[in-house]
């Protein structure tokens, strides 16, 4: 078959080596490849990568790229893959550094997924420059305060997308710096989450981090918090109140132990879970649905944002429940996947699923297939931009 072009995915699987991040990346790839686009996955950056052994920044990407490229390799991506560290002492794994350059001169596009490949001038040699943003809100308001090394990088690519369904509607309250955001979603292979059904005892889960750092932002007078644990506080009588069962798979921190106890949740390992991709595909598809925040920078602006592990519980036949960013205006609302505003909402939502599970899982899975097929989202989002 004749390939639409050589379209490279930039992104940071090898550089945040977790199986949710994994996925999001291979469902961009199969997605392409899908469509008849001949598509490789690069990481060309001159950052050091996250060490999950360490918890710390590394210059050695052999562990990180010893977990994922195989998994890379398994779904037909051999000899489609790079990490180069571009830093002193920095290895070159997958292609060679002869590949790599040829690579890039042939490309006819790149997508620059979570905005994570700094571009250098072998990269603006590239016909078309796709601009994915997972995160919205942190590009936005630097952009707005001035941030020359921000306003360099959007500067840099042709077409801009954000997971920030809403941006420049009439009640978001991010500033679009004059850029034309254009809204996609995360795309899923809805077929790599097949699965016949949680078991009977089966809890209400979600994958997570408690507490982050360092990452709130002050911004017209305001801070906007990053971090979950301030979300999840707030709804910590849902086991009572619901009778279902509830866990969290999270980290070790004492804080959301003791208080996860005190009110009757469960617990599971997240680090585990996340370390390998099958046990975080398992881990989803034994889970009665999915039971969420969402941050305060998506939620507070109305971004519409929509996360891509809830995509993937619903792709799995389960039930989401997660906090409202404005995205009903968007995704389906009220059967297989529910938003809430406040505790009284989440357990409204729980009691639906619950008075017919069936019904609602069959309504999960339609939504990932309607809204989330990797084949729609990717091929929606390579029309617009041009390919």
């Amino acid at each position: 078959m004749t390939s639409k072009g050589k379209i490279i995915v930039f992104g940071i699987a090898f550089w945040y080596p977790l199986a949710g991040v994994t996925y999001q990346f291979l469902h961009y790839l199969i997605g392409l490849r899908r469509l008849g686009y001949d598509p490789y996955y690069v990481e060309d950056s001159g950052r050091w990568v996250y060490d999950p052994r360490l918890n710390d920044l590394s210059p050695d990407a052999s562990a990180n790229v010893a977990a994922v490229a195989p998994i890379l390799e398994r779904h037909g991506f051999e000899g489609r893959w790079a990490f180069r560290g571009n830093y002193p002492e920095g290895r070159c794994f997958g292609m060679t550094e002869e590949e790599i350059p040829r690579l890039y001169r042939e490309a006819d596009a790149f997508l620059n997924v979570t905005a994570a490949q700094e571009l250098r001038e072998e990269h603006l040699s590239i016909p078309r420059r796709i601009y994915v943003e997972s995160d919205p809100f942190p590009a936005q308001v630097r952009a707005a305060q001035g941030d020359e090394g921000t306003l360099r990088t959007l500067a840099a690519h042709d077409v801009h997308f954000s997971f920030g369904e809403n941006l420049g509607h009439d009640d978001c309250l991010l500033p679009t710096v004059g850029i034309d955001w254009l809204p996609t979603r995360q795309p899923v292979v809805v077929d790599l989450w097949a699965d016949g059904g949680p078991p009977p005892d089966a809890a209400y889960t979600t994958i997570t981090t408690w507490h982050n750092k360092g990452k709130d932002i002050e911004f017209e007078g305001r801070t906007w918090y990053w971090t979950k644990d301030r979300e999840f506080k707030k709804h910590l009588d849902l086991p009572r109140r619901t009778g279902a069962p509830f866990e969290l798979a999270l980290g070790d921190d004492e804080e959301a132990l003791r208080l996860l106890r005190e009110h009757g949740w469960g617990r599971r390992d997240s680090v585990r879970i996340s370390s390998d991709v099958e046990a975080y595909r398992s881990y989803i598809q034994r889970s009665r649905g999915e039971w969420t925040v969402a941050r305060d920078q998506y939620t507070r602006p109305r971004t519409g944002w929509f996360s891509d592990r809830s995509a993937c519980y619903l792709a799995a036949g389960r039930p989401v429940v997660t906090e409202d960013t404005g995205f009903g205006k968007f995704l389906p609302n009220g059967e297989g996947l529910f938003a809430f505003s406040d505790t009284d909402e989440a357990v409204a939502a729980v009691e639906r699923i619950e008075s017919d599970p069936a019904r609602h899982q069959r309504a999960a899975k339609e939504i990932a297939r309607d809204y989330f097929e990797a084949a729609k989202v990717v091929g929606s989002l390579m029309e617009r931009a041009g390919l």
